[in-house]
């Protein structure tokens, strides 16, 4: 059993019946989380019709187990963006991710899900230019950015840029008021499609449209998302008898640590490594955590895994150039709140036939010729020399044995299984058979 998170041990979500016999629809959604659940919400507020099919309970992975940060600010991502993808294509990033945060200010007005309005804060722990570097990229895409020095974190820092009017929820209680009312199947596992139909185990759904909303997409055959993606595990604690912080914040570097508190609790993120790699895990966060916070209390643990895009932008559009009625939104490169809400607006208004100004900078079918491309290839080529019989049923790399979460994990791609095989995470679609270790 997985550690809980402090979102799921503290609501209960309303469950769905699982589809038996066979139904139609305009739209399918495959995935439960809440990427799909968004989506589902605003197809029925288009009249647009609908079925959601997830195959456990919904948003019982990846959505159960975020940090709940809503903020258009993923990293030093500006500066990045305007000297790989151009000016324009950056400030339309940010354009889009602000709407989203602004969707979630009304979303969530009236609902009991803990919405708290907070500036949002990258640091770094020692390079000051980076975040004057960022600063500069803001402001040349319109921004005025905060400045700080993050003296309320217990790391001394070299400064931190930030967002102001960005906010934080509890993502379950969120869902629970959502969801409700929306067309949803739960543990009705797609099998495969046999053209406009998708076989389920007790039932048959007859679609004209697609939407594979399943965290990593599910086909193999067409968009190459198996080149395109990798998996990143990141671990928190929750620790109670911590002063709260009044903002949230990430250190820039890929190994370095997320804060921010709810109600008396504080989440601290940190640990992470590519899935099926080896890191500090938890191990590393309760070193820190005894160092800076000698009086806390672990209240619980738990860890999320993420889909890593080639060059940070979110794969949100047609799957692939020869599927024409298929949609996908995948690669939220930890950012999973925000880039949820930002993908289930743009296939809505593309699901109703609106153009939406931001689909170009989303389009999945854009150019793979980006660095991660070869390290992508090299470690999947690498994997398959090795040799054992502990092999991923998704595309055959070698499983590696994760000490930190006591499961089997596949470094290629990020499938996840239990100690006896039993599937945690996906793309894989099955378990697969493992010795006694």
């Amino acid at each position: 059993m997985e550690p809980e998170s402090i979102w799921k041990e503290t609501v209960k979500l309303p469950h769905f019946e699982e589809l038996r016999g066979n139904v139609k629809t305009d739209v399918l959604i495959v995935g439960g989380g809440i990427a799909g659940i968004l989506c589902a919400h605003f197809l029925k507020e288009r009249g647009i019709k609908y079925i959601l099919a997830e195959k456990d309970t919904i948003c019982s992975h990846t959505t159960g187990n975020t940090t709940a940060k809503i903020t258009a600010q993923h990293g030093l991502i500006y500066q990045k963006l305007i000297k790989t993808a151009g000016e324009e294509r950056a400030r339309q990033y940010l354009e889009a991710n602000q709407l989203a945060v602004r969707k979630y200010f009304t979303l969530c007005k009236g609902v009991d899900c803990d919405f708290a309005e907070k500036n949002n804060f990258v640091y770094s722990v020692g390079n000051r230019e980076k975040i004057e570097a960022e600063a500069r990229a803001l402001e040349k895409l319109g921004m005025e950015p905060l400045i700080d020095g993050a003296e309320e974190l217990p790391v001394h820092t070299a400064g931190a840029v930030g967002f102001a009017h960005q906010a934080q929820f509890h993502p379950l209680k969120f869902i629970q008021s959502v969801a409700a009312g929306l067309n949803l199947y739960e543990h009705t596992f797609v099998k495969g499609f046999l053209g406009n139909l998708a076989i389920t185990r007790n039932g048959k759904i007859t679609f004209q449209r697609l939407v594979i909303a399943t965290h990593f997409p599910m086909d193999n055959k067409h968009g190459l998302y198996f080149m395109k993606l990798y998996q990143h595990r990141s671990y928190v604690l929750a620790l109670s008898g911590v002063p709260a912080l009044q903002g949230m914040y990430v250190d820039e570097s890929k190994t370095g640590l997320s804060f921010r508190s709810y109600e008396n609790i504080l989440l601290l993120g940190g640990g992470g490594h590519r899935t099926g790699h080896s890191a500090g895990a938890w191990r590393e966060l309760s070193r820190f955590a005894k160092k800076a916070y000698p009086t806390a209390r672990e209240v619980t643990r738990f860890a999320a895994q993420d889909c890593m895009t080639l060059d940070g932008i979110p794969y949100i559009g047609k799957y692939s150039k020869n599927m024409r009625e298929s949609y996908v939104l995948t690669g939220f490169n930890k950012w999973g709140i925000t880039s949820s809400m930002t993908g289930a607006m743009l296939l809505a208004d593309m699901l109703a036939g609106r153009r939406n100004p931001y689909e170009g900078v989303f389009n999945p079918s854009r150019s793979m010729l980006r660095p991660q491309l070869l390290v992508n290839l090299s470690e999947t080529a690498a994997n398959f020399l090795i040799p054992s019989k502990r092999r991923c049923p998704h595309l055959g790399c070698v499983l590696k044995w994760n000490k930190a979460e006591h499961s089997w994990d596949c470094p290629c791609h990020g499938s996840r299984f239990t100690r006896d095989g039993r599937l945690l995470d996906n793309p894989a679609n099955g378990s697969c058979h493992i010795k006694s270790r």
